[in-house]
Order: structure tokens, then C-alpha cells, then sequence
């Protein structure tokens, strides 16, 4: 019988934020794979836990998860966790659990903390119905070029940002956006805890001198009835690569030619686009390269 993955969400900040039944199944397993082995050896050490640890993080990830996999498969019983939160949340993860999704190994959530979570609850904002984005791609371009997929949502949109980006997402998002209610919440838990509320220009200018530190959340009220409606085409909707395509097909032109309009519809420089090209190009080939089990 193969043993059980677990993913068990830890403290964002606060170690007194993680569950009975989470400590318990950190205790009992037989190794534990986290993205930083000193940062989790303090919890662990706070609750006097003393399990093996291995790492799992974003850049080992594809050739840990056969390791950890071959460890399930033979009976072992092993805990995922990630610096903090819930993992596979903006964490990585996603590679060994579809990975023992498809090797029929057990897979089974210890829910816990979620910075978003907390942030959307103490946010003032609407939370009947929300939209998690993330993290925001770091350049500007392509960072509004994403916002623009959520200028239509209606719920409540959560992200997440870095502090030395923190205050261009501001300003993207009022000039895509327009100036919609928002809160940013940083350090959640922690001592320097914050929340800031009121429309996207006021948090700009409120954070506009100061030097920005701690983990932020960014959450920013849906679309209101009364705003139009951009609409997408299926072409926007597309990937470059598909848009591009398509464009040579239809009109008969060169490869430089069509990503030049790809770019002026997109609204985004020739620059970019080709970019975002050769990220596409480059993720694809990752696809075809990922083992099946």
C-alpha cells in the first residue's frame, strides 16, 4: 500500500496559527518536504517536532517530486508544507500532487491559514464572491495586460505583490481598474500587522513615501453595475503564439508583420509581445519534457 501525502498549511506569521490535527501529522510522518528546511526547522522546533526534513522548492521541485513519489509508492508517509500558509497557494506543490494523483497515491489536505483569506475577511470588501490572481507578473505591461483580464469580475479581486512592486501594482491598477475601493494588508499576524482601506489612489499616496516592507495583499473591489464592459476577443483570449498564428493564416503575412499587430491590439509594446512569445515557447517545451508516470 502506498503511503499518504499531506498538505499541511502553516502559520503566515504567528506560530500559535496551526491546528491540533496539523501538529499531530508533522509528528507522525515519516519525512516532511518544505521550501526552506532552516525556516521550518523553527516550527518544528517551537513544538518540539524533530521529523527528517527534505527540501521542495520551485527550483528542485520537477526532480524532488520523482524522489518523494518513489518514497509514497514504497509506503512512506510524507507531510508537504511551504515557508507559509497553505501549500501549492502561489506555493509550489502542484507538480507532486498531480504527480501522485495520477500514481494513485492518497492525497489529503491539513487546511490552515491563508493570507488571502484572512486579508479578504478583514478587508471591508465584498466576499460572496472573490477572485485569487496571485502574483502579479512583474513588468508593467504585461502586469496591465493581466488586470484587464479582471477589469469585467464582478467579486472581489485578491492578489498578492512584493514590497519594491507594490506601489506600480497600485498605480496600474487605478489607471486599468479605475479608482475602485481596495485594501492592502501587509504583515498579517505579525507585530507590524496593517490594513489600509479606501480607493486605490488614497492607498497609493498613503504608501507613496515610505519604504515598503512585509508581505502584501492587495484586494480591490469588483467591477460596479455601472461601469462598462470591455469586451475580449477571442483572439485576446488566445495565446501570442495562437494569436500570431492565426493573423499569418488569415491575411498571409510574415511572422514579424503579425506579431506587430498582436502587439497594437494587445496594447502592449512589439517588445513585449515577443517576450511573452518566447515565454510560451519555453514553457511548452518544459510540457513536452514533464515525465509521465
Amino acid at each position: 500500500m502506498p503511503g499518504t501525502l499531506y498538505l499541511v498549511a502553516t502559520p503566515i506569521g504567528n506560530l500559535e496559527d496551526i491546528t491540533l490535527r496539523a501538529l499531530r501529522i508533522l509528528g507522525e510522518v515519516d519525512l516532511i518536504a518544505c521550501e526552506d528546511t532552516r525556516h521550518t526547522r523553527k516550527l518544528l522546533s517551537h513544538y518540539k517536532i524533530s521529523q527528517p526534513l527534505i527540501s521542495y522548492h520551485e527550483h528542485n521541485e520537477r526532480v524532488r517530486s520523482g524522489e518523494l513519489i518513489e518514497k509514497l509508492l514504497a509506503g512512506l508517509n510524507v507531510a508537504l508544507v511551504s515557508d507559509a500558509g497553505m501549500p501549492l497557494i502561489s506555493d509550489p506543490g502542484y507538480s507532486i500532487v498531480s504527480e501522485a494523483a495520477r500514481a494513485e497515491v492518497p492525497v489529503v489536505p491539513i487546511p490552515g491559514p491563508s493570507a488571502g483569506v484572512a486579508a479578504l475577511a478583514a478587508s471591508g470588501l465584498a466576499t460572496s464572491e472573490f477572485v485569487f490572481a496571485g502574483f502579479m507578473p512583474p513588468r508593467s505591461a504585461r502586469r496591465k495586460q493581466r488586470l484587464k483580464d479582471f477589469a469585467s469580475t464582478a467579486g472581489t479581486l485578491v492578489l498578492y505583490e512584493a514590497p519594491h512592486r507594490i506601489k506600480e501594482c497600485i498605480e496600474d491598477a487605478c489607471e486599468i481598474l479605475g479608482d475602485r475601493q481596495a485594501a492592502l494588508a501587509r504583515e498579517l499576524t505579525k507585530i507590524h500587522e496593517e490594513i489600509i482601506r479606501g480607493r486605490l489612489s488614497e492607498i497609493g499616496a498613503r504608501i507613496k513615501e515610505r519604504e515598503p516592507r512585509g508581505e502584501y495583499v492587495l484586494l480591490i473591489a469588483g467591477r460596479s453595475l455601472s461601469e462598462p464592459v470591455e469586451e475580449t476577443t477571442d483572439a485576446q483570449r488566445s495565446t501570442i503564439n495562437e494569436h500570431v498564428r492565426a493573423l499569418m493564416d488569415a491575411q498571409g503575412i510574415d511572422k514579424k508583420a503579425a506579431l506587430k499587430q498582436v502587439a497594437k491590439q494587445r496594447g502592449i509594446t512589439r517588445r513585449e509581445a515577443y517576450r511573452q512569445l518566447i515565454e510560451e515557447a519555453d514553457l511548452n517545451s518544459q510540457e513536452e519534457e514533464e515525465p509521465t508516470a
